[in-house]
């Protein structure tokens, strides 16, 4: 019957694991459980749906090939052709894009892959600064990116929004052959029209990396850039609940004819293989292509509007309970915390949270004295809430939980603290509930949670404006 092989193959492949690796077995079930009962914030992860996790375990992975479909180095890609055509065309329906490349291994290799192509080395680069919230692709000092070009950093103004003034004389003075927007920690809405006007004046490429905002733009709950920019990047693994990968998308520049005669589709079609890549993981990109049909559904599109709503009652909890939230607020998933004021580091805060079953992540804010690994922030995301179906009065919750560990947590220097036993039971406890009270979609519930802790009815809400209505 068909399908049936798959299946086998997989159910084989389990039991096979179990016997014969039991020690990896036992860690890798001690992760899905661990997810199940975490309460987790990170803004930079999603969870990806079993039929995504499947793909990736598919016999797809071992077919060696290079090239595009159609115009591959090897035999026998028949049918992983057409995973990847599907890709494609998934990918260009969910983002409005005339072009899709579903190959880059992940987010910072379709950057690295757009650089390689359209720049030289010792080309100027303009991207925001880390510690304004960039990322290490678009021109950090640690980064190939601010290595092998010279990078000039923008940051923000006295509010803590994009300095759109200082990005327009940077570039005037510097003359950037090429320009990122999109950020890896800045949770409100970019000005891409802005962004564009800036690199038209300079001759510059516009490149929108969206890797964080990515399910909000395909939902259409963001403003897109793909028919604004040059060439939109992203990974998807962040928002849109995929595999570890990559994508680069292109609109209306597509067509554009560059100086080497080549159009920028051509270039960048080319920059991803052969100049920066081999093989490409073909069961990765059926991943993705599963990944992408679930974006394209009115499901998700809901969901990316509940995961709005919940960060800004995240936000708005948090500020009311007295901690600095970052621009006051967010229009995204993403709250940015200070947490200096507190007299605590990051780093401290990040650890305090985790040993009560609580995971968010330390974070470089601006004019941030310590180094990534210390840092004076916090950033905590709203995917994985959303996803679990909670609401605004489970995510004010949450909040709360967050403000217990901050206000109780004693530093003893810039990494060691003091928390009250009975604050981290107390936390752990109720944090474990609620996760068990929302569970993840479709995933097995660890042993014996089935019974204490029923279902709470994923999809029975709808974000309706700023409130949770009944879908009817």
């Amino acid at each position: 019957m068909t399908g049936q092989t798959f299946a086998r193959t997989l159910a084989h492949g389990v039991q096979s694991l179990a016997r014969a690796d039991p020690d990896l077995y036992a860690l890798l079930d001690r992760e899905q459980v661990r997810q199940h009962e975490t309460l987790s914030m990170v803004a930079a992860a999603s969870i990806a749906d079993p039929s995504v996790l499947v793909c990736e375990a598919s016999a797809a992975g071992n077919v060696t090939t290079e090239g595009y479909p159609g115009a591959r180095y090897h035999a026998g890609c028949d049918i992983v052709d057409e995973v990847e055509r599907l890709a494609v065309a998934r990918a260009r329906a969910a983002f409005g894009a005339r072009y899709a490349n579903v190959q880059p291994h992940s987010g910072s290799t379709a950057n690295q892959v757009v650089l390689c192509a359209l720049l030289e080395p010792g080309d100027v680069l303009l991207g925001m600064d880390l510690r304004a919230g960039g990322h290490l692709t678009h021109g950090a000092a640690a980064s190939m990116s601010g290595r092998f070009f010279r990078a000039v950093p923008y940051g923000l103004d006295r509010t803590g929004r994009i300095d759109y003034d200082e990005v327009s004389r940077l570039s005037r003075e510097h003359r950037p052959r090429l320009i990122f927007c999109g950020a890896s920690a800045y949770p409100r809405t970019v000005d891409f029209a802005r962004f564009r006007a800036i690199a038209d004046e300079a001759g510059a490429y516009l490149v929108a990396d969206i890797s964080h905002i990515a399910g909000l733009v395909a939902a259409g709950v963001h403003p897109s850039p793909v028919d604004v920019a040059h060439v939109t990047t992203t990974s998807t693994y962040k928002q849109l609940y995929g595999p570890r990968g990559g994508l680069i998308l292109m609109g209306r520049d597509a067509d554009r004819a560059l100086p080497s005669g080549r159009t920028l589709e051509q270039t960048l079609q080319n920059a991803v293989f052969p100049y920066v890549q081999g093989t490409p993981r073909l069961n990765t990109i059926a991943a993705k292509a599963r990944a992408l049909a679930a974006v394209a559904t009115p499901e998700f599109r809901l969901m990316a509007r509940r995961i709005l709503e919940l960060a800004w009652h995240m936000a708005s909890r948090l500020e009311a309970a007295g901690h600095h939230v970052l621009t006051g607020g967010t229009d995204t998933h993403m709250v940015l915390l200070d947490v200096a004021g507190e007299g605590l580091t990051g780093r401290i805060a990040e650890r305090a949270l985790e040993s009560c079953g609580i995971v968010v992540n330390k974070n470089s804010i601006p004019g941030d004295p310590h180094g990534p690994r210390i840092t004076s922030g916090l950033r905590l995301g709203t995917n994985i809430l959303a996803l679990r179906g909670m609401g605004p009065g489970e995510v004010a919750r949450c909040a709360d939980l967050v403000s217990t560990v901050l206000h109780r947590v004693r530093p003893l220097g810039s990494q060691e603290y003091l928390l009250d036993e009975s604050v981290r039971e107390e936390v752990s406890a109720e944090a474990r509930d609620l996760c068990r009270r929302f569970p993840l979609p479709d995933h097995p519930l660890p042993a014996g949670a089935a019974d204490a802790y029923p279902r709470s009815g994923h999809g029975q809400r709808t974000v309706i404006g700023p409130v949770l209505e009944d879908a009817g």
